[in-house]
């Protein structure tokens, strides 16, 4: 529920004075961004009357947020610094188009200071805070000494000058390991690194540098003490032209993984109202000390006696903020926008718990990205920039939507995360979704009892492997295979089916005959044989082991969705059907289901022989870093490449111990998933080689 603000000067229920201000001038706004978080600024636009401008790359041309705008303009290749990232093909955009001001949504030039000041110089207002604080605040040595000096705790550390390799390894002895890795200008997660002893150190500090240079073109690093088994904690803040700033209570976001939040929720579970109003008065100081005007969010870490220290301000809207603007019912775009307002003390009530997951395009178990095509998506209670048929690249973030829901209680929020969470049917790309299900279901999750390793310790309970599908869900997938072959018999004999009809229906198909026929199908790692015989009825009889069962049904079409209308020994239901290469998705409220038809050996061999006796890539993505050459020997665990993909540095490490036969690309070069990278064999079989070539020179 959004809380809409008038245009005049007012006193709202709230006890919130707004005045327009320069507000009303905006009558055009470039949003420089793209994706859900674009899509999000403009219906705040247009609500308020506002007309939109969007930018786009090649990659997005066809996107939402394209589609959405008043006006839309091209600004050059899929490559984000040649295309989001440039300053100068932002705002010749934005002087061509007329637009007043420019919203810089998220990432991208949200918190580039001089991006704000070629704003202000150019007579374009910038939503969002000024370039003084977006400096400040970005620099992370800078502003852990204006922190300490406005009476915000922090973290003792390193934030020197200094950046040889062996005066920060000589401070990260100093200070104590574990220590944290980060980039001075980081955020989101990037360019930092934890090393936990002495010896790794060098390898992760190279590994954050190499992150941070290509994130923030920039790879100054601090060292700082990791505190253990911590909370993550945040605030949102919001300040006006006048001095004043306000917090509208925490976010807990401990469970991530390479420090990005997998889930948020509000209030922070078991944080007291003392330690609420001390975090809250400690994020307004901070938003104070830069003199910080718009949306704004202060992080801490927070230890077991709820000790908080501060971490950095993300001078910028958030991508949870949806969350604070649920439990306070202000939508802080709009807020943004009239940031020449002045408003005198508000006290936001907490309305709701509210959890918050964001949905990535990633595999459940190794968190690798993925670039897919998106074929079925069924999205309820979220906010996406997504329909089916779109493509996520590889170039930008893997967030594909974000699901918020709230309720009365945790216990009556969860319980609807989850109802939610199975009513995303994705078909096409790998999705978190299972997990975050498994996650919001953990005993330890739902007491509340969370902190940032919560993943690694619980690891096994969060990705226990999967039950197979039922017999039932099995006969499910097999009677939707045989309705698409009747389909395809039917439009080969007709020319033609009529596109309005249920395909398959039992009653426009009958046999003669009764004959039996054997189905293989998989069910993941494992196969099962199916016997199934045609009834005259147009039903069948499905044999799986010693289990009998009678099905019939028929696919109905609704809402551009397919629905497997059908029964199993009597047991009717009706889950959504999606056949994607030969394989069966299955979605119910009970969960889903996925089937396949065993791909024939001698096209087995041929789409496997890439991968075999080396490394392949996991996801598409740029070969950042070649760490080695043929000839070398590697153990197995050894790096042998880094990645970029989606914004994100993943290494790819040898599978097994052996000798480097060859390296399949370069650095600066596009992998594509599952291409070969390096070939690699066994020591024994290299050895051997290398004999024979011996012998055969003599």
């Amino acid at each position: 529920m959004l809380f809409p603000f008038p245009r005049k000067l007012a006193w709202t229920k709230r006890g919130v004075r707004l005045v327009s201000g320069e507000v009303g001038r905006i009558e055009k706004v470039l949003i420089a961004n793209r994706g859900e978080i674009a899509c999000r600024v403009m219906r705040t636009a247009k609500k308020m009357g506002v007309r939109s401008v969007a930018v786009y790359s090649d990659a997005d041309r066809d996107s939402m947020h394209v589609a959405m705008a008043d006006e839309a303009y091209n600004i050059g290749p899929a490559a984000s610094q040649q295309s989001y990232l440039s300053t100068e093909k932002v705002l010749e955009v934005a002087k061509r188009s007329g637009s007043h001001a420019v919203h810089p949504g998220y990432g991208f030039l949200s918190e580039n200071t001089e991006f704000a000041e070629a704003c202000k110089q150019e007579g374009i207002v910038f939503i969002g805070p000024p370039s003084s604080a977006i400096r400040d605040m970005g620099i992370k040595s800078t502003s852990k000494h204006i922190m300490s000096a406005a009476g915000v705790p922090i973290i003792g550390g390193y934030h020197g000058e200094d950046q040889s390799n062996e005066r920060l390894q000589a401070e990260a002895a100093r200070i104590g390991y574990p220590v944290m890795i980060k980039a001075v200008r980081g955020g989101g997660g990037k360019g930092m690194r934890i090393a936990r002893s002495d010896a790794d150190f060098l390898e992760q500090l190279e590994s954050a540098r190499r992150e941070a240079r290509k994130s923030f073109n920039d790879d100054v690093m601090l060292v700082e003490k990791f505190v253990e088994d911590p909370r993550h904690v945040e605030v949102q803040v919001f300040g006006d032209m006048h001095g004043n700033a306000v917090y509208l209570f925490e976010r807990d976001c401990s469970v991530q993984r390479r420090h990005q939040k997998i889930i948020e929720e509000a209030p922070g579970p078991g944080i007291s109202p003392e330690v609420r109003r001390k975090l809250g008065e400690a994020a307004v100081r901070a938003a104070k000390a830069v003199n910080y005007v718009g949306a704004g969010t202060v992080e801490f870490i927070m230890d077991a006696q709820h000790n908080f220290y501060f971490m950095e301000m993300n001078t910028r809207l958030q991508v949870e903020h949806p969350v604070s603007e649920m439990i306070t019912g202000v939508d802080l775009v709009e807020w943004q926008l009239r940031v020449k307002a002045a408003f005198s003390s508000y006290a936001p009530r907490i309305w709701n718990k509210l959890p918050e997951n964001c949905k990535s395009a990633e595999s459940l178990s190794s968190f690798k990205s993925r670039l897919k095509t998106l074929r079925q998506t069924l999205f309820r209670s979220s906010v996406a920039a997504l329909v089916s048929g779109d493509e996520v690249s590889a170039h930008y973030d893997p967030m594909i939507a974000k699901l918020v829901v709230w309720g009365e209680d945790r216990a009556a929020a969860l319980k609807k995360l989850r109802y939610c969470l199975r009513q995303y049917n994705i078909v096409g790309l790998n999705t978190n979704i299972d997990f975050l299900l498994s996650l919001s279901g953990h005993p330890e999750f739902e007491a509340g009892r969370v902190t940032t390793s919560f993943i690694p310790r619980y690891y096994a309970d969060l990705f226990a492997p999967q039950s197979p599908p039922s017999g039932e869900a099995v006969c499910q997938a097999a009677l939707g295979l045989l309705l698409r072959e009747r389909r395809h018999t039917e439009e080969f004999t007709r020319g033609s089916a009529d596109p309005f009809s249920p395909f398959g229906s039992s009653s426009g198909w009958r046999n003669n005959v009764e004959f039996t026929r054997n189905m293989a199908l998989e069910l993941g790692d494992g196969k099962v044989d199916v016997v199934v015989t045609y009834n005259s009825d147009g039903s069948y009889r499905m044999q799986i082991g010693e289990e009998a069962y009678h099905v019939s049904g028929a696919v109905e079409v609704e809402g551009g969705a397919s629905f497997l209308r059908c029964s199993v020994n009597g047991v009717k239901s009706r889950p959504k059907l999606v056949i994607l290469d030969d394989t069966v998705h299955l979605f119910s409220m009970e969960g889903s289901a996925q089937v396949s038809v065993p791909v024939p050996k001698f096209l087995a061999a041929v789409s496997g022989s890439g991968a075999q006796g080396g490394a392949v890539a996991p996801m598409t993505g740029t070969i950042e870093k070649v760490l080695v050459k043929a000839g070398d020997k590697v153990a197995a665990g050894d790096p042998l490449m880094v990645m970029i993909a989606m914004k994100m540095e993943h290494t790819i490490r040898a599978p097994k111990s052996g000798v480097i036969k060859k390296v399949f690309f370069s650095e600066g070069s596009q992998a594509s998933r599952h291409a070969a990278l390096v070939e690699l064999e066994e020591e024994e079989e290299a050895g051997e080689g290398e004999r024979e070539g011996s012998s055969s020179s003599k």
